[in-house]
């Protein structure tokens, strides 16, 4: 059986994939051992362009999706090419979960890591409304998500309400840190956001580490609406456009040894903390 096919571009930020799926292909069948996760966690929204998949989610909820047809798949399913067609699809939530896992990298691996908080989420969400506030929380997590795949970063988990994300590059993560700031600053959203290069160890579909922990402690000292990065991503990312505010040394909880932080800020910035 010829194998799944999938492209991906980005397209103004918005990262987009096409499918092939051929007959006979399985998501349990052909992904699962790779994955290791009994059922496909990714979200996919996209468009079926030509063929038939049946889906049968954890829940035991089953539904069909052919040609012509809008979906929205929620986490925790399987799915399967029905007939002789090939199933295509164009994905844009999702469209990066043909990556390898993170079970699949190396066990221990030097990252940039990203970690984002929303600030005063619980006032917002009462101001709002549950329903209008779960919208917005689904819009931000979908580009949130979509932005670490445009940086070729990997979303690692949720933390409440914010994200964890790795990057093989730190000019990247920090690229990505503040963009995700922007992104989300036109939500109407004002996030923290910590940046950190080190060490991890991939464990279990998580990563662990003393610089996980680091990089957590680096984001809760951030102000609302900045991004707040060590030295050792500063040293490593000197290749980025950004300018870097000094913010002196600070005592993580729980770390022995002081940090060095500086700030990501633009030349508007900077003017106002001069004057």
């Amino acid at each position: 059986m010829e194998g799944l096919r999938s492209w991906i571009v980005s397209l103004g930020g918005i990262v987009v994939s096409r499918s092939v799926h051929p007959p006979g292909w399985r998501w349990s069948l052909h992904v699962k051992p790779f994955a290791k996760a009994e059922s496909c966690q990714t979200r996919h929204v996209g468009v079926a362009v030509s063929g038939h998949l049946h889906v049968v989610m954890d829940s035991g909820i089953e539904f069909d999706i052919k040609a012509g047809d809008v979906f929205t798949i929620p986490p925790g399913h399987d799915g399967w090419v029905v007939g002789e067609v090939p199933m295509e699809t164009i994905d844009w939530t999702g469209a990066g979960s043909w990556l390898p896992t993170i079970e699949d990298l190396t066990e221990r691996m030097l990252v940039s890591l990203v970690f984002t908080d929303i600030v005063d989420s619980t006032g917002m969400a009462g101001q709002l409304g549950e329903a209008v506030w779960g919208e917005l929380l689904a819009t931000h997590d979908n580009q949130v998500n979509d932005t670490i795949l445009r940086y070729r970063g990997r979303h690692v988990k949720n933390t409440g309400d914010g994200v964890l994300a790795m990057f093989p590059s730190p000019g990247r993560a920090v690229r990505c840190a503040v963009a995700i700031r922007d992104m989300a600053t036109g939500l109407g959203l004002t996030l923290r956001i910590g940046v950190h290069t080190g060490e991890v160890e991939m464990r279990e579909g998580d990563i662990h580490g003393l610089v996980v922990h680091e990089a957590a402690r680096i984001m809760s000292l951030a102000e609302p609406g900045e991004v707040l990065i060590s030295v050792a991503t500063r040293d490593l990312a000197r290749d980025t456009e950004f300018e870097l505010l000094d913010r002196g040394e600070h005592q993580l909880r729980g770390v022995s040894a002081a940090k060095r932080l500086f700030a990501v800020v633009s030349q508007h910035e900077i003017a106002s903390e001069d004057t």
